[in-house]
Formats: C-alpha cells, structure tokens, sequence
C-alpha cells in the first residue's frame, strides 16, 4: 500500500509526524507533501499568481520520503500526484489537524481541502483531526489511523467519497459513530481593536455554535459524547431534489 500524507498545520506539526509513523507501520511507501508552515483554514486555495517550490525534507527517523512545499495544502497533494510521487498513491490521508473539523468548519479547512484534492483526483481520501486545542496528544487519533486505515483499504470507497475523521482528546474505546456534519456556525467572530496610531484592525477569532445540538447523528455530538465521528463527504456539492423542484417553475426550453 502506497499512502501519501499532507495536512494544513506545516510538516514541522506534531499531528503529521504522529500520523507519519502510523502510516509507516501499515503501508509499505508513505509520502509527505506537506507546507512549510501553517496553513489553517486556507480552503481549497491554490496557488496560480507565483511559482510553487518544493524541497526534499528528510525525517530523523523512518522511511517515508518527503518533501515541503511554500503552498497551500491542496497544492501539496495536487503537486504530490501530478509531479513528485513517480507512481499515484492508493490513499491520501490528511492531518492530523490540530482542532475539529466538524460541520461548516470542513468549508474552511485546509486539512478537508487536501482530502478532497485526492478525491478530485481519483484517490480514496481520509481527513483527520484531533477534536481539542490544549493538553494535546497525538497518540490515540494516531493509533486508531493506523487500525482503521487497513479497513478502508479492505473496504474501497465509492468514487468522490471522503471520510471526515474527528478523534475526541479523551477517546477511550468508546466507539465509532458513522455521523453527519452539524449546523455550525460561528458567533462574536470579530474581536475590533485599535492600534498604537489609533488606527481600528479587527481580528477574526469566534465561538462554535451549533443550531442542531439535539441532533445526536451529527459530528459535533458524537464528539461531544467521547465517540470517534466520521463523516462521509462527497464532492458533488448539488442538491438533486431542489434541482427537480426549481425546473418546475422555471420556463421550459
């Protein structure tokens, strides 16, 4: 198995070296294109106004190749299938990000950007995160990749699928919830603040509010009840049943 890993918080992040040595107790090639910094909710940018360089990294310890990358991280894995890896990869996986992923937050994601940058290149795709901000340890998230990956592998997603993965700090065993993504939304976003030349500058910060806390199948509860959520994603974006509902009162041709 061949298995090339990015993420949006840079190659030097604690999540992808953890992620790293999973994968490299599984898969018999790993490949890490990653950026050289971090790169948190950047979306699905790609760089098209400069040139894109890309750098041999080599790790202390390991066998994977890797290189870091001045892009975005869906640069880093369009780059990686298009140029750097010389055969394609049987899976992308992405992270482990620092923080959930859950609901609206995949719009934003860097980490679910280059998951689905996979995708949109006909490679089965996992993003990963790990649901916490402090007293962060990688270890759990890492070890249930490194058991859960082969299962994938043995079971082939369906074109344009991606697994959103969000592990719980304290996951224990609990068990997995196969979810969907919660109503997410974020309050008292702008923090407005004025600088030494009393000029005003706003920064962007926010709280996570979800409109459907009651809604156990969601990403955010599972998370919150100390599950392991996963959430198929696909690509194809377009609402099937309201396309049929607007061709009954558009003009026909």
């Amino acid at each position: 198995m061949r298995v090339l890993i990015s993420n949006d918080d840079g190659i030097y992040a604690d999540g992808i070296a953890a992620l790293r040595k999973a994968m490299e107790m599984v898969a018999d090639e790993v490949y890490v294109v990653a950026p050289d910094r971090e790169r948190s909710a950047c979306g699905h940018g790609i760089t098209v106004t400069r040139p894109i360089r890309a750098k041999v990294h080599r790790f202390k310890s390991g066998q994977a190749k890797g290189w870091v990358v001045d892009g975005t991280p869906a640069d880093c894995v369009k780059l990686g299938l298009e140029s750097l890896l010389e055969a394609p990869p049987d899976l992308v996986v992405s992270g482990i990000n620092l923080g959930p992923n859950l609901g609206t937050d995949v719009l934003y994601s860097g980490t679910v950007s280059a998951a689905f940058e996979g995708v949109i290149n006909h490679v089965p795709a996992i993003a990963v995160s790990l649901a916490a901000w402090e007293n962060l340890d990688y270890t759990v998230a890492a070890e249930f990749m490194k058991e859960f990956v082969p299962k994938v592998m043995a079971n082939p997603l369906e074109p344009g699928i991606l697994l959103n993965i969000n592990v719980p700090l304290n996951y224990d065993g609990k068990g997995i919830q196969v979810t969907r993504l919660a109503r997410r939304r974020y309050i008292n976003v702008f923090d407005k603040r004025v600088d030494p030349r009393g000029k005003i500058y706003f920064w962007m910060a926010g709280e996570p509010h979800n409109l459907d806390e009651d809604d156990l199948e969601t990403d955010a509860a599972a998370v919150n009840n100390g599950y392991v959520s996963i959430t198929p994603l696909h690509l194809d974006l377009t609402d099937y049943s309201y396309r049929k509902k607007m061709a009954g009162w558009l003009p026909a041709k």
